[in-house]
């Protein structure tokens, strides 16, 4: 796992360039943001922890092993992917090359509110796995469909109340105190009340494949 001051911080450059393996010396001039991002390999997605982004390319985090030559998307804000190539790979960190530079101040500009009024959401991943709400006295048994760092969707026949104080209990993870935000049919958004930790959630993700 990555030392603390690490995992919270993300380092973006106005370089054109990849960024390197990481060095025992920080750099000097940078500007840090918390930043969770989510990869997409061959349709599959998964959590991976941005350290570093500059207008060539990315230095993310991850928690499996990735080859290099693998065709990446990486979705770092806004559900807007970017499509790159994995040219190196060090210490569970890999660099990846942009198909395209990006525009560095552009992005750092960009708002948090999408622009149909929407919120950006947190990175995601889909699974298909059963868990259980308890709500009041009410228990429901369903199944998780997407799971991010802040939420659920959960997916059951059952009628439970918008706003309503819930516990979601998935198999070989702790129980979880979440709010229902909002209902589509029988999909109910669930938020947690905290927000889980990257690492507790991806080795649990891990674990369950």
């Amino acid at each position: 796992m990555l030392p603390q001051d690490c995992v919270e911080e993300t380092s973006i450059s106005l370089s054109s360039r990849t960024p390197s393996p990481p060095e025992r010396r920080r750099e000097q001039r940078h500007l840090t943001i918390l930043r969770v991002g989510a990869l997409i390999i061959d349709g599959e997605r998964e959590l991976c922890l941005v350290r570093n982004i500059s207008a060539g390319g990315v230095m993310a985090h991850v928690y499996r092993e990735i080859p290099l030559g693998t065709r990446v998307e990486i979705e770092i804000r806004n559900d807007e992917p970017l499509a790159g190539t994995v040219v190196w790979e060090s210490d569970s960190n890999i660099g990846i090359t942009f198909d395209e530079p990006i525009d560095v101040p552009a992005f750092l500009a960009t708002s948090k509110i999408l622009g149909d009024g929407r919120r950006a959401r947190r990175p995601r991943v889909e699974i298909d796995r059963p868990a259980k709400l308890r709500c009041a006295e009410q228990v429901v048994w369903g199944r998780i469909r997407n799971i991010s760092q802040g939420g659920i969707r959960f997916d059951c026949d059952e009628d439970l109340p918008l706003d309503g104080d819930v516990i979601v209990t998935m198999q070989g993870f702790r129980p979880l105190p979440g709010v229902i935000r909002w209902r589509r049919d029988e999909w109910y958004g669930i938020s947690f009340i905290q927000v889980l930790p990257i690492q507790e959630l991806c080795d649990w993700l891990r674990d369950g494949e």
